[in-house]
Formats: structure tokens, C-alpha cells, sequence
């Protein structure tokens, strides 16, 4: 069997199980459930948030909406909960394959706070998400109307009426959708201080039958366009980039050794053979780079960090690499809620070996002796940073009671994960790391005495460097219009 044919014998039996210990789902599964005609279709409200910035999400119950009296949350998996969502039952009665026209989902009385709070949502553009099977059904709170300068109107209303698009093939439920369109928006303007708002929220539901087999066939079937596509993932683009980038690198590789090979050789002679005896007559007419090649592989004096760094960027291009081909192959829904969190954590976990291996070997290589210090800096260098910087991140979550806060029950969950599998494996990565290295061999010869550097201008300094290499990967983001909201007033 070839080497392919083990990695995927491998990947066939283990991965699936990782994948459904950390999404609650079988690969290849698209979580679709069988109905019978008259079955009760579970519709789960999840949270609200700003169009423009869909890290900022709420539950969706924290606005002043048809809530029932006792709120049973659906149990959701690490992936899920990564991504912001927390599922809630709700009141909305849905039937397979039965028809509803306009029923009413309740009524109620809005203080003027209440209608403020929705006032403030509707103007930050707040959508709204709800899950059916597992499919996402995405609409706008409200519609805000601004139109004219002089004179100036400012209009804002409210949907209290739902219309719910559901396609069926068999048994199975395959898209579903929601719209507002030929319905008129409630208007939240007028209200005095001490007057309540009476509201009546009604839906409607209908089913129709499709030919689509399966919801991977049908795009709708996922975010459908709603966000901006410049918060979409583009595969295409992200496989295209990584494969510019390896064949620019082999290209430069090729041309370089080719090059090299001589000077290399070259500077490899030993100094007896050299005229003279002096290692300083073959220098003359050398020019750039070649002036300083005796000090080109001098070891430096913070190795550690160097192959602390170097292991980690092994370890995240592995993870990315990782994502990649098991989304291509299929072992997981990329479309589906906190799938790709749950693979990231989990072959983030497993993947602590190589930054382990990789540190200590080249650590090892380059004459480093404290190599516990070595590997438990390698362990450290982003779990360490990051889980500072989230937890003042998670703070302000919490504190705003945005549902990307994490529950302790995560928290523990991830912190049990990263002791128990990815620190071990990044020691045990190590141990073998250490002991498989050999000597570094390089090209040339290193100088005893480092070659001294004349003093730089100020502009080729290591902070001017950082600063303007820092900006490379930046750029302004593409204005992005407001989206067109259907619907008109009375």
C-alpha cells in the first residue's frame, strides 16, 4: 500500500471519530432528519446582531419579541457554541408539508423602552437567525427608510409578519427561507413616553416539493448571500493563493541553489588550499551578501525564540493545510454551524506535536542544550498570547452579554483539551525531535569573529521594518453598500 493509500486508510478510520466527538455528527452527515407528513418541524431562534459586523451577536430573546414562558435552549456542540450560537425553542408551529396562512404567534404590549430597544436594533441594522434542521434562515428585525435632505425623513418600522419558504424532497427537508416581502413594516414613530405600543406577530409557512436531492446540490442552502461577500470564504481563492505561494517558493529555491551552488562550493575550500593562507584574498570582488557569508549561519543569540517560532509556524501551516484538504475530501460540512471551529480545535490539538518536533530538532541542530525550557517555550508562544488577548476579549462579551462569550463549561472544556492532548503531544513531539536531530551541517564556514556592521540609517532599522512590513498585508476595505430590504410603507 502506498503512502497515500495509509494516510487515507488513517484518516478514514480516526478522523471521523475526532470529527464527531468535537461536532456531535458523523462526517459526510449533513444532519438532515426524516419526516413524516404532520410532524412537528422544530424551529430554534438563535440570535441578532448588526449586519455589518456578525461577530457582534445577542440572543435573540434579549430583544422585546414573542417569548414563551419557559425558554428550553437546544444542546448545541463545541463548534456551535465557538460560534456564537445559542439555540432556543420557540413559538412557532411548524408542521411538514402543511400549510399555515397568517396565524397569529402573539400579542403584545410594548412600553416605550421596549420600543426604543427595538428602535436602537432596527437602526444598527440588526438581523436575526433562526434554525430549521440545521439550516440557517437569516432576515432583518425591521426596515429604516431615510429619504430627502430638506425636509429630512427618518422612518422606521417593525416585521410582525414572517413568511416561512420551506422545500421538501421525500422525507427530507432541503431549503427553507424566510421573507417579508408584500408586507407592510409596523412603524415605530409617533409613540409618546407614557404610551404603549400594542403589537400582533403573525406567520405564514409553505412547502413546496423539489427535485434537489441534496442541500450540497442547492447553494441556497447555506448563507444564500445574505452577508457581504467580503465576509464569505472563498476556497477557490484561498487554493489558488497557497499555490501561487509553493510554486513561487519552489521557483525561488531552484534558482537560488543553482546559483549558490558555485559560491558555496567556492567558499567551502579550506583556508590551506586558499592563496596565502589567508581566508580574505578569494573575498575580494565579492559584493552584497557574499561580503558577510562567514556569518550568514552564525547560530543567534535568542535560538530558542527562533525555533519556538519556527515550530509554531509548522504546526499552523499544518493546521491550515489540514482544514483544507478535509473540507475538499468532504469530512465535514463547512456550512454547517461550528464546523470549521470544531476541526480547527481539534486538529489544532493534534497537530502540537509537530510544533514540538520541529522546535526541539532544530534547536537540538544548532547546539541548544536547555531544551525543557525550549519545548515548554514552544507550547506557550500562542496559546499563551492568545488566551490573554481573548479573555480580555471574552470580558467585554460578557460584559455586553453578546452571546461570543464562552460559558465556563467551554472555557474548561478547551483548557482540559489543551492539557491533557495538545501540551502532551507537544512534549512527546519534542522528546523525539531532540533525539533524531544530528549536527547542523552548514553550506560554508561560520567565522570564529563576527564581521562587525557599520552603522545603519535610520530608515533601515529593525522598528521601520516592522512597521512598514507590518502594512504589506493590509489594505482598505471595499466599500460595502447597504442591503436592499423589501417591503414599503403605507
Amino acid at each position: 500500500m502506498t503512502v497515500l493509500g495509509h494516510l487515507r486508510s488513517w484518516s478514514c478510520r480516526w478522523l471521523p471519530l475526532l470529527l464527531l466527538l468535537g461536532t456531535g455528527r458523523e462526517p459526510g452527515v449533513e444532519g438532515v432528519t426524516h419526516y413524516k407528513a404532520g410532524d412537528p418541524v422544530i424551529l430554534y431562534v438563535n440570535k441578532v446582531g448588526p449586519y455589518h459586523n456578525p461577530q457582534e451577536t445577542y440572543h435573540y430573546y434579549q430583544l422585546p419579541v414573542c417569548c414563551p414562558e419557559k425558554i428550553r435552549h437546544k444542546s448545541l456542540s463545541l463548534g456551535e457554541v465557538l460560534d456564537g450560537d445559542r439555540m432556543a425553542e420557540s413559538l412557532y408551529e411548524i408542521r411538514f408539508r402543511e400549510n399555515v396562512e397568517k396565524r397569529i404567534l402573539c400579542h403584545m404590549q410594548l412600553n416605550s423602552a421596549q420600543v426604543e430597544q427595538l428602535r436602537q436594533a432596527i437602526e444598527e441594522l440588526y438581523y436575526f437567525e433562526f434554525v430549521v434542521d440545521d439550516l440557517p434562515i437569516r432576515g432583518f428585525v425591521g426596515y429604516m427608510e431615510e429619504s430627502g435632505f430638506l425636509p429630512h425623513s427618518h422612518k422606521i418600522g417593525l416585521w410582525t409578519h414572517l413568511d416561512f419558504h420551506l422545500e421538501f424532497h421525500g422525507d427530507r427537508i432541503i431549503f427553507a427561507n424566510v421573507s417579508v416581502r408584500d408586507v407592510k413594516p409596523h412603524s415605530l414613530d409617533g409613540l409618546r413616553p407614557d404610551e404603549f405600543l400594542g403589537l400582533t406577530h403573525t406567520y405564514s409557512v409553505r412547502w413546496s416539493e423539489t427535485s434537489v436531492e441534496r442541500r450540497s446540490d442547492r447553494r441556497r442552502g447555506d448563507d444564500g448571500g445574505f452577508f457581504p461577500r467580503t465576509l464569505e470564504i472563498h476556497w477557490l481563492s484561498i487554493i489558488n493563493s497557497m499555490v501561487l505561494v509553493f510554486l513561487l517558493v519552489g521557483f525561488v529555491a531552484v534558482i537560488l541553489m543553482r546559483v549558490l551552488r558555485n559560491d558555496l562550493a567556492r567558499y567551502n575550500l579550506d583556508e590551506e588550499t586558499t592563496s596565502g593562507g589567508s581566508g580574505d584574498d578569494f573575498e575580494q570582488g565579492d559584493n552584497g551578501w557574499k561580503i558577510i557569508h562567514t556569518d550568514v549561519f552564525r547560530f543567534p543569540p535568542y535560538r530558542g525564540l527562533l525555533c519556538a517560532v519556527l515550530g509554531v509556524g509548522a504546526q499552523f501551516l499544518a493546521l491550515g493545510t489540514g482544514i483544507i484538504v478535509m473540507a475538499l475530501l468532504g469530512m465535514f460540512n463547512v456550512h454547517r454551524h461550528g464546523a470549521i471551529n470544531s476541526a480547527a480545535i481539534l486538529l489544532y490539538a493534534l497537530t502540537c506535536c509537530i510544533s514540538g518536533y520541529v522546535s526541539s530538532h532544530f534547536y537540538r541542530q544548532i547546539g541548544g542544550e536547555r531544551w525543557v525550557w525550549n519545548i515548554i517555550l514552544t507550547t506557550s508562544l500562542f496559546s499563551v498570547p492568545f488566551f490573554l488577548t481573548w479573555s480580555v476579549v471574552n470580558s467585554v462579551h460578557w460584559a455586553n452579554g453578546s452571546t461570543q462569550a464562552l460559558p465556563a463549561t467551554t472555557i474548561l472544556l478547551l483548557l482540559t483539551v489543551w492539557l491533557l492532548v495538545g501540551f502532551p503531544l507537544t512534549v512527546i513531539g519534542g522528546i523525539f525531535g531532540k533525539n533524531n536531530a544530528s549536527l547542523f551541517d552548514a553550506p560554508c564556514r561560520t567565522k570564529n569573529i563576527a564581521r562587525e556592521i557599520p552603522p545603519q540609517p535610520w530608515y533601515k532599522s529593525t522598528l521601520i521594518h516592522m512597521t512598514v512590513g507590518g502594512f504589506l498585508p493590509f489594505r482598505y476595505p471595499p466599500f460595502i453598500p447597504w442591503p436592499s430590504l423589501s417591503g414599503s410603507w403605507p
